[in-house]
């Protein structure tokens, strides 16, 4: 996982606030409220981008599947921009 798949991640909106919901607490893609209004594989894809982008883990309870945020690779990515905001000034 690199920079270049979390900065895709981050520059879809849908993806984005998904990010958001998980800030607070962990769940399941069936409760997102992006995907209370989309279809079934739009979301399913969506959070495979975001784990694919390491910035979401998932693990099965029961018959769901939960999500939870995964903030090491925000950190990682934050350190960088800010080292070539550095760099720059």
């Amino acid at each position: 996982m690199g920079i270049q798949e979390t900065l895709k991640a981050l520059s879809d909106p849908v993806r984005r606030d998904i990010l958001e919901h998980l800030k607070h607490e962990r769940m399941p893609a069936a409760t997102s409220p992006t995907c209370s209004t989309s279809p079934h594989p739009l979301c399913r894809g969506t959070f495979r981008s975001l784990k694919n982008a390491g910035l979401v883990r998932d693990y099965r309870e029961g018959k769901y599947i939960f999500y939870e945020l995964k903030a090491t690779v925000l950190e990682e990515t934050l350190l960088w921009i800010a080292n070539l905001k550095e760099q720059a000034e």
